[in-house]
């Protein structure tokens, strides 16, 4: 729970949007301070002032600054996004890593074949350079690479335009 901020006269800012007298003894005050009005008006519109009462008498004290934070994080989202609040916003990161995921996947399959198929690389002064294997840090690096990517080559069927 947050400290107790000594109030002498001013109110919380639910009962500053409630306009009414603001008790010692007001649920809402430790967790909508006087300086975040919009916090409140936020959770306001979306769940209502009951509701948000009703919530935080059920919830136990050492946990109700949490809920009001993530009372305050949905109605944001479902102000923003009306329909599917922070559904939403879940459902567009968890594409964004499935896309990540395949780009990832291409790129080791293609660094794979590339490392398997790749003709020796001369330097500036005409020397062969050794393939990456050969290198002490990149020891197992290409042959996880190659197993990755035949993997990932029977995992990925389903994407039939990657490959």
């Amino acid at each position: 729970m947050r400290n107790q901020e000594p109030r002498a006269s001013s109110s919380c800012a639910a009962c500053k949007f409630l306009k009414r007298r603001c008790t010692p003894n007001c649920i809402f005050a430790p967790y909508f301070r006087s300086d975040e009005p919009k916090k409140f008006a936020r959770v306001h519109k979306v769940f209502g002032a009951s509701n948000v009462s009703k919530i935080l008498i059920e919830v136990p004290e050492e946990q109700r600054e949490d809920t009001v934070n993530s009372l305050a994080y949905e109605a944001e989202a479902r102000l923003t996004d009306p329909v599917y609040g922070c559904i939403g916003a879940i459902a567009l990161l968890q594409r964004k890593m499935v896309e990540l995921q395949v780009d990832l996947a291409i790129a080791r399959a293609r660094l794979a074949r590339y490392a398997a198929n790749s003709p020796p690389i001369l330097n500036d002064h005409g020397s062969m350079i050794p393939p990456l294997a050969e290198f002490p840090a990149c020891g197992g690096l290409v042959d996880s690479f190659s197993q990755s990517s035949s993997d990932t080559m029977n995992d990925f069927s389903q994407f039939p335009f990657i490959f």
